[in-house]
């Protein structure tokens, strides 16, 4: 098990342990906004296992049948978790209006407020931990997961909050407005990671910073008299897809345009980890 997996398998763990807190919490108080985070904990558990599994499979190597690798499959599980957000959200919603429509009171005030702040804290830490690894593994995956636990802390001090003030205003009504807002916060939450986890599969090109370090890596190579056009990029999971015409004298051998395309290779490697370099190399009359 790699490093990224065992910190997916982190976020699993916690997950499950917060969904059994919130949710016996929530049945005993019979505040909907602490059902609708436990809800949010149960489809962040589906996240996590998403990644986990999404990570071990783009993990493995290019085979027969997938001779460029498995790497998008980190950006598919991006996109359910993205569409789990979607339909936990309208069902948070659905459920709220409900509560606001009874108008039922709200039992053990000071337990629910406990469980948001021990969530909260939780969830902070595996976050930490997770964009951590995501950054440093350059895991699209991860990133989704991290992000997931990142935003059930800020619904987890909207609760707490939202409990406090019905604490102190006896106003019940308060706690399905909470959730409802919650919805709303992770709907945009949904629609960002549906952006960044969906752009890769049709292939968008990878940043303008990154395409400036290949732009420059390869122009440091002007001696040798080489040139290139039809630069064109693209990112699949962690990969960074590089592929590039270059043109040389046509009076270079093929020995010294490989050499010079190893160098331009080992330079864009030097500066931008995760890439694999395609140079379609083409003679040109001086």
């Amino acid at each position: 098990m790699n490093r990224k997996q065992k910190t997916a398998r982190l976020s699993i763990l916690s997950n499950s342990l917060l969904i059994i807190i919130k949710l016996v919490v929530g049945i005993i108080t019979g505040s909907v906004s602490i059902i609708s985070e436990a809800i949010h904990s149960t489809m962040d558990l589906l996240a996590a296992i998403i990644a986990f599994f999404s990570i071990k499979i783009s993990s493995m190597p290019a085979d027969a049948e997938h001779n460029y690798g498995h790497e998008k499959l980190e950006n598919i599980s991006g996109v359910i978790e993205a569409l789990l957000i979607f339909l936990a959200s309208g069902f948070i919603i659905h459920e709220a209006v409900k509560k606001m429509i009874s108008n039922e009171p709200i039992a053990s005030i000071g337990m629910g407020f406990i469980v948001m702040f021990i969530s909260a804290l939780i969830n902070y830490f595996v976050s930490r931990k997770l964009y951590k690894v995501a950054r440093e593994e350059e895991s699209v995956a991860l990133e989704a997961d991290a992000l997931h636990l990142k935003v059930d802390v800020y619904t987890s001090i909207g609760v707490g909050s939202g409990l406090l003030l019905i604490h102190i205003t006896k106003i019940n009504i308060l706690d399905p407005i909470v959730a409802i807002l919650i919805a709303l916060f992770i709907l945009v939450e949904a629609y960002d990671m549906l952006k960044r986890a969906f752009f890769p599969l049709v292939d968008e090109k990878i940043s303008d910073d990154d395409i400036k370090i290949i732009k420059s890596s390869i122009e440091q190579f002007h001696e040798s008299k080489v040139d290139f056009h039809d630069l064109r990029t693209r990112r699949s999971g962690h990969i960074k897809h590089i592929d590039f015409h270059l043109d040389i004298p046509e009076n270079m051998t093929v020995a010294q345009a490989h050499e010079i395309c190893d160098r331009i290779e080992i330079e864009i490697e030097n500066k931008l980890r995760n890439t694999k370099i395609l140079i379609h190399v083409e003679p040109r009359k001086t």
